[in-house]
């Protein structure tokens, strides 16, 4: 299998859940680093959700996925920002 043999048919639309502590900053600079792997990314279609303890935010952001390469780079960006615990 090559580096670009996926799945997936391009573009796609193609959901990422983001979780991390919860703060009041965490959604929009999650939102901020999708924009710019995803510049057509509406922000206003995120989701949220907060734990039931309250401590843990998720926030969901559908892409419209263009590649394998863009979705491969925003999975490392994501993951690699200190504030996320896991995505998806």
């Amino acid at each position: 299998m090559s580096e670009e043999d996926t799945l997936l048919q391009f573009p796609t639309d193609f959901p990422i859940k983001i979780m991390g502590q919860r703060r009041d900053d965490f959604a929009q600079t999650m939102v901020d680093l999708v924009l710019r792997h995803a510049p057509d990314f509406k922000a206003e279609t995120v989701e949220m959700r907060a734990s039931s303890s309250g401590n843990y935010l998720s926030v969901t952001c559908v892409v419209r996925a263009t590649s394998k390469a863009q979705l491969d780079a925003l999975y490392r960006e994501i993951t690699a920002h200190p504030w996320v615990k896991m995505a998806l």
